[in-house]
């Protein structure tokens, strides 16, 4: 397995320090920019969070698109149902997700991270409320230096304005976490009946209860935590190491072209006094979410949102430089090598996660619409009736997993000669579960032993999606006194 080797940096004394893990937290003041790499993350952000606000609105079959009920067992996600049955498929899908993102890792680093993780998204939206209510970089660190309303010299217009604008970015957060929180807990409690009884104020105390939870727990990671959740709450940030490699494509700065560091004016031959290409205009850690510096190399803190890369680009046109000073490259790259795809992990990774994808798809395609459960009535192991004929309980339950409804047929299987009571078709509707008291009769010179099995199978009356009718059998036993039972060909009891 490759490994990125270790490199002793030595930092001067005045730019080194020490950290405490329990200090206060220095609050980090990123400046707005634009760039390619931005506009990407727009159409990464935009979709997810158009999806977690919309989807709860579409009906599909009659019901909201994706619902999770818990009191009634049933998680509907698009067309499909899933029972705790199915949870099966949940560790499976889990396992495909831990693959995928273990294979994109390696190959493209922490993208995940700067572009699609609901933290990052959330708290860049955060962060645009922010700027729109307080202003630009200078602007909002000049703000927090201003006197408060309430300072010990009285009232002041400078305090006034600075409780306004902390009012309406506070306004905003809130109103954004509780969207948020409120759309979530849509998907369990289902998004209309939530909106109907919190305008009635019906809500029940549990549902309230969550709302206001998840509420403040947005509000605080997004607007208050930001980056710390990514740097001492995501476990991702710890593993990531685990899955680089020298062609593991990160957000790098170019240390052999940009050192030595220093300004200059813009049409100077820096060459001649030693200088590189970074001007030491300090952009790339403006713009920087989490705080860092990448001119200091790889650090578990970059998140890989590239706003680093489009601020030194845009600095790179101003001076009329060549871009990709920071830019997304590789350790083999930079060191003037080459990069390759023809890795053991990476192929590992791919491999596992096509292997288990494609097994997924095949069990989730042939995933049977309809079940049946059986459960002997274990009160009595048997009765027999008047006429002489041997009777079994059982309690039948048909789950519909389809999203239509069908009415079923009860057949009994490998007992010739049986009949059952009732014998008519049960009607189960989409997604619902049918219990049935169910008696199986038989006479007794038609029983081969005292103890045999019996299968119970189901038919759907009209058909399913895919124009075949729904099947489904299970077995259990059927029990019948040993007297009962005629004597065999050697004039012995039946066992």
């Amino acid at each position: 397995m490759q490994r990125i080797p270790a490199k002793e940096v030595i930092a001067d004394d005045v730019d080194s320090k020490v950290f405490n893990l329990y200090e206060k937290r220095e609050k980090i003041y990123t400046r707005h920019i634009e760039g390619f790499f931005q506009r990407v993350r727009l159409f990464t952000g935009w979709p997810l969070l158009l999806g977690y606000f919309l989807l709860p609105w579409i009906n599909l079959d009659g019901r909201q698109a994706v619902l999770f009920d818990l009191p009634a067992r049933k998680f509907h996600i698009l067309w499909m149902t899933f029972w705790p049955q199915d949870f099966a498929l949940l560790g499976w899908l889990l396992a495909i997700a831990a693959f995928a993102l273990f294979f994109v890792t390696t190959l493209w680093g922490r993208v995940w991270c700067g572009y699609t993780c609901p933290q990052t998204v959330w708290t860049a939206i955060y962060m645009w409320a922010e700027q729109l209510a307080e202003g630009e970089r200078l602007q909002r660190m000049k703000l927090d230096k201003q006197p408060s309303i309430l300072s010990p010299k009285g009232w002041n217009r400078a305090g006034l304005e600075k409780t306004l604008r902390r009012l309406f970015k506070h306004g905003m957060w809130l109103g954004f976490a509780a969207l948020t929180g409120f759309t979530f807990i849509g998907y369990f409690y289902g998004i209309r009946d939530l909106v109907m009884d919190a305008w009635h104020w019906q809500l029940p105390l549990m549902a309230m209860a969550w709302c206001i939870f998840f509420t403040l727990a947005t509000y605080i990671n997004a607007g208050w935590m930001r980056e710390q959740v990514c740097i001492y709450m995501c476990p991702y940030a710890r593993f990531q190491s685990a899955m680089f490699d020298r062609d593991t494509l990160v957000i790098s700065y170019d240390a052999a072209r940009g050192e030595q560091r220093g300004s200059r004016r813009r049409n100077s031959d820096y060459k001649a006094e030693g200088l590189g290409d970074c001007i030491d205009c300090t952009m790339c850690v403006q713009v920087c979410p989490t705080g860092i510096d990448i001119r200091n190399g790889l650090q578990y803190q970059c998140i890989g949102c590239a706003a680093c890369v489009d601020a030194c680009d845009d600095i790179m046109d101003k001076m009329g430089y060549a871009r990709g000073l920071i830019s997304y490259t590789t350790e083999n790259k930079l060191a003037g090598g080459s990069w390759t795809w023809k890795r053991p992990k990476l192929i590992g990774y791919g491999a596992a996660m096509l292997v288990m994808a494609t097994l997924f798809v095949i069990v989730l395609a042939n995933r049977q619409q309809v079940s049946v459960e059986v459960m002997r009535d274990r009160a009595s192991l048997f009765q027999q009736l008047s006429d002489g004929r041997i009777e079994n309980a059982y309690q039948l339950r048909i789950i519909n997993r389809d999203g239509m409804d069908h009415e079923f047929v009860v057949e009994v299987a490998d007992l010739p000669g049986a009949t059952l009571v009732p014998d008519r078709p049960v009607a189960v509707a989409s997604g619902e579960i049918a219990d049935l008291l169910l008696r199986v009769q038989i006479s007794p010179e038609n029983l081969q032993q005292a103890n045999q099995n019996v299968m119970f199978r189901i038919v759907s009356v009209d058909s399913g999606r895919n124009g075949q009718p729904l099947r489904a059998e299970i077995e259990n036993r059927f029990i019948a006194p040993a007297s009962s039972v005629p004597a065999n060909r050697n004039g012995s009891p039946a066992p």
